[in-house]
């Protein structure tokens, strides 16, 4: 398992707090600071997802990524985790919520879009250099 780095650590630190705020008031089947068989299931499925992101450290927060790359269970399982526990955040990691609210400010274009304008752009300069020189 590859190690996470900057931002894309930091968003799972902050998922992993949400799940912890969400699964402390839903699952009575967990032990103390540790998460329920659920929970941490969903935890080591989001870690893989981020780990593949194609956006890698430019990742834009999970609700402005136009890639929706968790698989539908998944999807509506941290849905209802960060609906639960956003508002809740503010409370009990102040700083983790303003780092988040900062991110999700954050605008990324499309990897497609992206990987297009640079292949456009290195075919202009391409035909550039292949123009005689007067």
């Amino acid at each position: 398992m590859t190690t996470l780095t900057g931002r894309l650590k930091r968003e799972h630190q902050t998922l992993v707090c949400m799940t912890h705020i969400y699964c402390d008031h839903h699952h009575q089947d967990h032990h103390g600071s540790e998460l329920c068989e659920d929970c941490a299931r969903l935890m080591t499925y989001a870690r893989k997802r981020l780990e593949k992101c194609p956006y890698g450290v430019n990742k834009p927060t999970c609700a402005n990524c136009p890639i929706h790359c968790y698989k539908p269970v998944q999807r509506e399982m941290a849905r209802n985790v960060m609906r639960f526990a956003g508002p809740r955040m503010t409370w009990r990691h102040p700083w983790r919520s303003l780092t988040h609210l900062f991110d999700k400010m954050r605008r990324v274009e499309h990897p497609m879009k992206m990987r297009s304008e640079l292949r456009r752009r290195r075919s202009a300069a391409g035909q550039e250099s292949s123009k005689p020189r007067a």
